[in-house]
């Protein structure tokens, strides 16, 4: 590794599986001092993988970790955890908005609590964690903020909607990431006097993580796991003056880059 992140603390949420977990690994590896949250801290048996085997494993590899669990769908939870990573690590030089909550249901199957759940995680806990780092970062003259979205966003094209499996439940699923790319934008316009980048980005197909399994989203054409990671160093360590206010998807940002796809 080339040590592009030595001395820089990065926060991943949503580290104890799948995409969160590798992000997490691939930026220690680079020398990240990696602060990781989800709610699972221990190992459970009803779950795959938990914060404290990212951690162990990163520490392993010769990393950094420290982990902190979090139910970040509640404010006070939140606030707890941002003061307790800066005590003990100091604040984040990266910050990266992973963790998510998914239901797919058509709109009339849709309970409103679910949905509430969803907007919770998927565009409050990100905007608020942001506000949570962002000041740190100014102060110290820069930082990079990803959040991870997701090629639903884009609008359904129609009519007819031919292409668009209208029984599938992905509505308020790529409203959501649609609401968190919009914020993306917005933030990385009010932050760029400052060089703080706010970029997003999705995999182009889906990726057979755990979460992906369980929501039957990685059965036809799928992607590896290692393009998201390579797209997230990028973004978190490239120009602030020149990259950000970016939503990306891995294979044509990745190709952009002269990267092998």
């Amino acid at each position: 590794m080339s040590g592009l992140c030595e001395g820089r603390t990065a926060l991943v949420t949503g580290a104890s599986r799948g995409l969160g977990k590798a992000i997490a690994q691939r930026l220690a590896a680079e020398g990240a001092t990696v602060i990781i949250t989800a709610r699972t801290l221990e190992p459970d048996e009803r779950y795959v993988g938990s914060l404290r085997e990212t951690a162990e494993e990163i520490k392993a590899a010769g990393g950094s970790a420290i982990a902190i669990p979090c139910d970040l769908s509640q404010d006070s939870e939140r606030e707890r955890f941002f003061a307790a990573a800066v005590a003990q690590v100091g604040s984040p030089d990266i910050l990266v908005n992973n963790a998510a909550v998914t239901f797919l249901r058509t709109l009339e199957k849709f309970p409103e609590r679910r949905a509430r759940l969803m907007l919770e995680m998927h565009v409050i806990a990100p905007m608020h964690l942001i506000r949570l780092a962002v000041p740190s970062m100014r102060e110290r003259g820069g930082g990079w903020i990803l959040n991870l979205t997701s090629v639903a966003a884009r609008l359904p094209v129609g009519p007819p909607f031919s292409t668009f499996d209208a029984t599938a439940g992905f509505g308020l699923y790529g409203t959501v990431k649609a609401a968190l790319d919009r914020l993306t934008g917005s933030f990385a316009a009010e932050l760029h006097p400052d060089r703080i980048a706010v970029n997003a980005a999705a995999p182009s197909n889906p990726v057979a993580t755990p979460g992906a399994g369980t929501l039957d989203l990685a059965k036809e054409e799928t992607e590896e796991i290692d393009l998201i990671v390579e797209t997230a160093l990028a973004l978190c360590t490239a120009d602030p003056a020149t990259t950000t206010g970016r939503i990306v998807h891995t294979q044509s940002f990745l190709r952009e880059l002269g990267r092998q796809v």
